[in-house]
């Protein structure tokens, strides 16, 4: 072979060996601590949502789906000297004004809205991102889907929009909804067992 050919192909070889090599130990050195982060930004939310809690609730932690089986959220239970208090279910929707969006919901035993915290989104700064503050929150605290209507008031909802931000909150609101959903949804199998 013509050494003008060779050579180069050897050398762009180790380079790609070496930088492989490089990123892979790099990956391995990065990913236990960045689980290790995505967890405690978690079990923060989880606490956040549901109050005090003495268990540890990813060793309790369980997936559950939506009626339609088209969903899987995964539901945090919070428990206080051995009783259940609430649970946190990680939900989400793609229809945010910014596409995804990640809800950390807190229920009460008796299916209503603790309150909520949003894990990630690309809502709007100042506009869609207000979903997330006490304005738009505290109508939910206490609110029960099961008997009143979890939409915002321009869809026949019980609930006030983010001012401009009607698509975010309307996201928002779709999250929980489906949490809500899922919860029911494994609560029914619980009742038929």
């Amino acid at each position: 072979m013509n050494k003008e050919v060779v050579t180069p192909v050897f050398t762009l070889t180790g380079i790609a060996v070496v930088m492989a090599f490089i990123l892979a130990t790099v990956n391995r050195l990065t990913s236990e601590p960045i689980n290790k982060a995505k967890n405690n930004q978690e079990l923060e939310a989880i606490a956040m949502v549901t109050g005090e809690f003495d268990n540890d609730p990813f060793a309790e932690k369980a997936d559950i789906y939506t009626p339609d089986k088209k969903q899987k959220f995964t539901m945090y239970p919070a428990r206080q000297e051995g009783r259940l208090n609430a649970v946190a279910i990680k939900s989400y929707t793609n229809t945010g004004f910014g596409g995804k969006i990640e809800v950390m919901t807190g229920f009460n035993t008796d299916g209503s809205i603790k309150t909520f915290k949003i894990i990630t989104s690309n809502e709007t700064p100042g506009l869609g991102s207000k979903t997330d503050e006490p304005k738009f929150k505290e109508q939910l605290n206490g609110f029960n889907p099961a008997k009143q209507i979890l939409k915002v008031k321009q869809d026949g909802g019980d609930v006030d929009a983010v001012t401009a931000a009607t698509i975010s909150s309307r996201a928002v609101l779709r999250a929980i909804e489906r949490a809500f959903a899922a919860l029911q949804n494994f609560n029914k199998r619980d009742e038929n067992e």
